[in-house]
C-alpha cells in the first residue's frame, strides 16, 4: 500500500487518470490534491512532513539468510526487505521519482541467497516464486550456478521470455518458475528476486527444488553452443 512517501507517483497517476477523463490539471495541482487527501492544507506541508522521515524510517527489516545487491541504497534509492503490511512476503521498492535528478533506469535491486552446489550436481533444479509488481519497469525471479573461479555455467533471469516471463507494470499474484540443471562441476548456486528501474515487486513463497529429469528447461544447458556456426556469415 502507498503511504505519504510516495505522494509524488501518486499526483502522477492522478494526472494520467484525469487526463484519460479529458480534465486536464498540473502536476502541481496534483500534489495539492494528494496533500489534501493525507489531511493537510498543501503541499509544501506535506513536503516538510516527507523531509523529515529519516533513512532509517524507511528500512525495511532483511529476512535470515538473505542479502542485498545491486547499485542500491537501502532507505535512500531502495526499500528492500520484508514488507510488514503483506505477510510472509518482501518487497523491493524504489524510492526515487522517476522525474528525479538520480536516474535508476536500468539499475537493479537485488535480494539473494548463495549455497553449495555439491548436493545438487548432476540434478535438475527448479526455482519457484510467485511475484506481484505495481508499476514496475521490470521484476523478476532468477537462478545462476557457477563453477570453479565463480565460472557462470548456467543462468535463467527471464528477462527475455515472450511468455510467462519477468512482470511489468501492475500485475497481481502470478507464479514463475525457472528450471536449470547442475552439472558434475558445480560449486555454487545463486538465486533470488530483483527489481529493474523503477516501482515495486513483492515475492513470496519460494521453493528451490530437485525435479525430474523430464523436466522441461527454462535456459540453454549449455553456456556455449557445442560447434562453430555461420562462420562465413551467409545466415541472416
Amino acid at each position: 500500500m502507498r503511504s505519504f512517501l510516495h505522494a509524488k507517483s501518486m499526483a502522477k497517476s492522478l494526472r494520467q487518470d484525469l487526463a484519460n477523463r479529458n480534465l486536464q490539471l498540473s502536476h502541481g495541482e496534483c500534489l495539492e490534491m494528494v496533500a489534501r487527501q493525507f489531511g493537510l492544507n498543501d503541499w509544501n506541508t506535506l513536503a516538510a512532513h516527507i523531509g523529515d522521515v529519516s533513512p532509517s524510517e524507511t528500512k525495511l527489516a532483511i529476512p535470515q539468510d538473505w542479502a542485498i545487491t545491486g547499485s542500491v541504497v537501502n532507505g535512500s534509492t531502495h526499500r528492500l526487505g520484508l514488507d510488514p503490511a503483506i505477510p510472509e512476503a518482501t518487497l523491493i521498492e524504489s524510492l526515487v521519482p522517476r522525474d528525479g535528478d538520480a536516474k535508476l533506469t536500468g539499475k537493479i535491486a537485488v535480494l539473494m541467497q548463495s549455497i553449495d552446489a555439491a548436493p545438487y550436481r548432476g540434478d535438475r533444479l527448479r526455482l519457484s516464486a510467485e511475484l506481484r509488481t505495481e508499476e514496475a519497469d521490470a521484476g523478476t525471479i532468477w537462478l545462476r550456478i557457477d563453477g570453479p573461479g565463480n565460472f557462470g555455467m548456467r543462468f535463467d533471469n527471464m528477462m527475455n521470455r515472450t511468455a510467462d516471463g519477468a512482470l511489468r507494470g501492475t500485475c497481481n499474484w502470478v507464479m514463475r518458475n525457472i528450471v536449470l540443471d547442475v552439472p558434475d562441476d558445480a560449486e555454487s548456486i545463486h538465486y533470488g528476486f530483483f527489481l529493474k528501474g523503477y516501482g515495486k515487486v513483492w515475492a513470496r513463497t519460494f521453493q528451490l527444488e530437485i525435479v525430474s529429469a523430464d523436466t522441461p528447461l527454462t535456459a540453454l544447458n549449455n553456456r556455449y553452443p557445442p560447434s562453430p556456426s555461420n562462420l562465413d556469415f551467409s545466415r541472416r
